[in-house]
């Protein structure tokens, strides 16, 4: 499978990114304690980088009657 090089919404995902860590800093820095900022970006940013995919590729909201999640 060919690559398609970097498209624009790679950019919004990596300014994305760079922003939720750049607030983690910050947040830590008032707290006192840069580390718990640092974690606490990393895992808004996994959450949010999964819902802004979800978003971009039509996925949000697909709801499947038969599945609720509990089997694997």
């Amino acid at each position: 499978m060919a690559t398609r090089g970097w498209q624009r919404g790679h950019t919004y995902w990596a300014l994305g990114a760079a922003l939720v860590f750049a607030l983690g800093i910050l947040f830590g820095l008032v707290m006192d304690n840069v580390w718990l900022g640092l974690v606490l970006a990393a895992a808004i940013s996994v959450g949010w980088l999964i819902a802004y995919e979800s978003r971009r590729g039509r996925n949000d909201g697909v709801y499947d009657r038969d599945d609720d999640g509990a089997r694997l």
